[in-house]
């Protein structure tokens, strides 16, 4: 019993880095809300999560109020 929570536990810690690995950024509803700004304004950074932030970044104020929450929700 201790070997299959000690699994679970290392499964656990390790999806976060995973997801990180993988490059995507944000949650799937935050990354949803974002879409449509990611497609109108950043089109030619789709597929580069970074190059897609720092687009929408660039575009903070023509953006739509769900994907501008997500900029609010982070901080930025």
């Amino acid at each position: 019993m201790k070997k299959l929570m000690f699994a679970v536990a290392v499964s656990l810690s390790v999806l976060p880095s995973f997801a990180q690995a993988q490059g995507h950024m944000g949650t799937p509803q935050e990354q949803k809300a974002c879409a449509p700004d990611a497609k109108r304004f950043c089109r030619s950074q789709l597929g580069d999560d970074f190059g897609v932030q720092n687009c929408l970044t660039q575009n903070r104020a023509k953006l739509s109020k769900r994907c501008s929450a997500v900029f609010q929700s982070h901080g930025m």
